[in-house]
């Protein structure tokens, strides 16, 4: 089973324990997804409360999550 995710990368299922599994997004990928730039997500990420976790010193963020971080927007 396939599903798009944003960012445009399917998810996939695992087999073994049948979680979806996905790819994290980078700062840019979120940028464009958001159609917002790249220093404006930088800039107000922590205060818009996007949620992105940190890998080593890079920013990264699950589809899943900013979908229903955007969902909250509204």
């Amino acid at each position: 089973m396939h599903r798009t995710e944003p960012g445009g990368e399917a998810a996939h299922r695992t087999g073994r324990e049948g979680r979806v599994s996905g790819r994290l997004m980078t700062v840019d990928e979120v940028a464009a997804y958001l159609r917002k730039p790249r220093s404006w997500v930088y800039g107000n990420w922590q205060r818009e409360g996007i949620p992105f976790r940190k890998v080593g010193q890079a920013l990264r963020c699950r589809p899943a999550d900013l979908e229903k971080w955007l969902d909250r927007q509204s």
